[in-house]
């Protein structure tokens, strides 16, 4: 039987691999953070904008709707624009959160992606700004964002009959991106789909999920030093936590890109398709 590491020597792994890379790490985090934040600020800004117009729209209405409207009953036209606003208002703060949750995730992904080339390269240099968004180039982007999108759905699926199978869910489809590298930086095996790399990824997790949970609970009190400094300690944070999480998928494979033929068969579909949603 396989022995793995515990969360303890995964943390370790990772402080050691951030020895005399915790600058670049940090910088590979700020960079994008600061991006994300610009971001986030305009869309917020659009929005106050847009409120703001209707605001001031309905404060025309309640001036003279006594005279306009006496007559047209309760439900008046200012009624129907306030419904309207709150359907744009909700449909832009799903717009706003499917985007940050994107941009989060493809800049994580990228950091992973660099710990787990230093983790198996020990003189590897981290680029902070080519590494944060490597995920953009052409080799991973494709790849990523399907996985994203697939996975999100899989998970809101799931999430749908109860919290927990969704969580779970979670943890199952948590290798897939780092999966998705090793056959990318690897011209000689076959293209792999997004469905490849989740389910090989359900595969690999199986009997382990309750270890990465383990990992996660291990740093409750990081995430409460990086909640009462503001989020400035998440700077330090978030590198320290996604280097476990890539020691913990690297200790998983045994440090070695994952072997598994993920060669397509025209039965693929009919065979595995309802097994790779489970």
């Amino acid at each position: 039987m396989d022995e793995f590491k515990t969360s303890s020597e995964l943390k370790q792994d990772a402080r050691e691999m951030l020895k005399g890379r915790w600058k670049d790490a940090v910088l590979m985090n700020l960079l994008p953070a600061l991006l994300g934040i610009a971001t986030l600020a305009l869309l917020v800004v659009g929005i106050a904008t847009f409120s703001a117009s209707t605001s001031d729209y309905f404060a025309t209405e309640s001036t003279y709707g006594d005279i306009e409207y006496e007559d047209r009953g309760a439900y008046s036209d200012s009624d129907v624009l306030y419904e309207d606003e709150n359907s744009y208002n909700d449909t832009n703060d799903t717009r706003v959160t499917f985007v940050q949750n994107l941009f989060t995730t493809i800049i994580t992904t990228g950091m992973s992606f660099a710990f787990l080339t230093a983790f198996r390269d020990p003189g590897y240099k981290i680029r902070p700004l080519r590494d944060a968004f490597q995920v953009f180039s052409k080799k991973y982007f494709l790849g990523v964002f399907l996985i994203y999108i697939v996975s999100s759905l899989f998970i809101v699926l799931w999430t749908l009959l109860f919290f927990i199978p969704g969580l779970i869910k979670s943890y199952s489809y948590s290798q897939a991106y780092l999966i998705y590298k090793d056959h990318a930086d690897h011209p000689n095996t076959e293209k792999v789909s997004a469905i490849n790399c989740i389910t090989e990824s359900r595969e690999l997790m199986d009997g382990h999920k309750g270890r990465l949970f383990a990992l996660d609970l291990s740093f409750i009190g990081w995430y409460l030093i990086g909640f009462l400094t503001l989020g400035i300690g998440f700077l330090w944070i978030t590198p320290y936590t996604t280097a476990a999480r890539t020691a913990f998928y690297n200790d998983l494979v045994g440090g070695t890109p994952t072997e598994t033929d993920m060669e397509w068969d025209e039965d693929w579909e009919d065979e595995e398709w309802n097994d790779s949603l489970i």
